[in-house]
């Protein structure tokens, strides 16, 4: 709102007043606007819903202090979503379909966790909204975004072709002045802009992957496969973080410190996809207006910043679903948005083996439990992060021997999904 009124009183000498053409400058705004709101609001909501005894049900799985957790406020994720959007509301361009589309997920996905969260806490049914629901609605989404970006005209790649000139040229729009008008054209020129397929991929000379290529058709079938494909692909990557984040959301300060990091990383990666000279330089798809993810990202990480506060060890509140499905959601549409979810399995990797730890311990259970008559479990215990805190229980992977302090691990983790996130920044590079 912010932005919008800054651009109706554009014609106006106001000082300061060109500050807010700058992505970076808003971004900043909406990072500490939301850390701000985070901390002080939490505060309130926390002591709200222990007033209304909002708490969390423990199961007792002979993990240390697991049953001092008991009681703790949960559906602390309300105020994720709501130091989200408030400085999305007051510093991004509203008109923007990135924003628009990041909105409603953020709200979207929220919604589903709330109403497990509900399920579980006020009609004391453990089990919550069934899987199938559950699953339903997050692939309902992904067709709403996949179709989004399949009819939408502002949903577009540029491309590029080689030239000599050494001079520089404008895209010919008017756009952000944190965009970049200028692109050396030694290199390349901008072309028109197109709709596809393509999506960024590492370790080739272009770093673009275009999903036609698994298309077994030509022609107009090809055409429609390849959309296919795609839009397939969309659903797969928002239920697989929305889920993957669930899962991970285990321990104090886990999910909430590795999806900061991830935001981060996908907020860099969203201004550099949308600034033209730096996506010439590191020869990635420049997406017109995507500039503009990087503010809801930035108001993401300070709110996750903000929420850790009061979820650092030990913790004052949980996010559960209404927080842990909002993450996730946002995290694999805004990879969706800027063409990089192909990056995912590598700056998400705590994530996807947090998921992969539960699939392979189910399924090596059934198997052996049909075929010995009693089953046998991989890891001490699943999801991963648990594994640690088990200690002289039967598995394959019986290391460590020990258990470690919730802490610790948390920490440690937090460390691996830095290294993780570093990793994805550094293979744009790698050709």
């Amino acid at each position: 709102m912010i932005y919008h009124l800054f651009q109706l009183l554009k014609d106006y000498d106001i000082p300061g007043q060109g500050l807010m053409h700058y992505l970076s400058f808003r971004a900043i705004l909406a990072n500490i606007t939301a850390m701000l709101i985070a901390f002080f609001a939490g505060g309130k909501i926390i002591s709200w819903l222990r007033k209304k005894q909002i708490g969390e049900t423990i199961r007792d799985l002979g993990l240390e202090g697991q049953l001092a957790k008991k009681g703790t406020p949960t559906m602390g994720g309300i105020i994720i979503i709501l130091a989200v959007l408030v400085p999305v509301l007051l510093f991004c361009d509203l008109t923007n379909i990135y924003i628009i589309l990041l909105t409603v997920s953020i709200l979207w996905c929220g919604a589903i966790g709330f109403a497990d969260d509900y399920i579980k806490v006020f009609r004391h049914n453990k089990d919550g909204l069934s899987a199938k629901g559950k699953l339903a609605a997050q692939i309902a989404l992904g067709f709403l975004i996949a179709l989004t970006i399949c009819f939408n005209h502002n949903i577009v790649v540029r491309e590029r072709i080689a030239k000599e000139d050494a001079s520089f040229i404008t895209d010919g729009n008017d756009i952000d002045i944190d965009s970049e008008r200028l692109v050396p054209t030694n290199q390349w020129e901008v072309k028109d802009v197109v709709k596809n397929t393509t999506t960024t991929i590492p370790f080739i000379k272009n770093h673009e992957f275009d999903y036609k290529w698994l298309s077994p058709f030509k022609g107009r079938w090809g055409w429609y496969t390849k959309w296919a494909i795609y839009v397939l692909m969309i659903v797969i990557v928002i239920t697989g973080c929305s889920n993957g984040t669930n899962l991970t959301d285990g321990m104090d300060g886990l999910s909430a410190g590795t999806s900061a990091i991830v935001g981060v990383a996908i907020g860099i990666l969203a201004w550099l996809s949308g600034n033209l000279l730096n996506a010439d330089y590191l020869n990635i798809m420049y997406i017109p207006g995507s500039g503009e993810i990087s503010i809801f990202m930035s108001a993401f990480v300070g709110a996750l910043i903000g929420f850790l506060w009061y979820n650092s060890y030990p913790a004052q509140v949980f996010m559960g679903d209404t927080g842990s499905l909002a993450i996730g959601g946002v995290i694999g549409v805004s990879a969706i948005l800027i063409r990089k979810e192909l990056l995912l399995p590598i700056l998400c990797g705590i994530f996807l083996v947090e998921g992969l730890s539960v699939v392979m311990q189910r399924s090596y259970f059934k198997y052996t439990k049909k075929r010995y008559g009693e089953g046998r479990r991989i890891f001490k215990m699943a999801p991963l992060h648990h594994h640690f805190q088990k200690e002289n229980i039967p598995a394959l992977i019986s290391k460590p021997d020990h258990a470690i302090p919730e802490a610790k691990i948390v920490t440690r983790f937090w460390i691996l999904g830095l290294i993780l996130a570093v990793a994805t920044l550094a293979l744009l590079k790698i050709r």
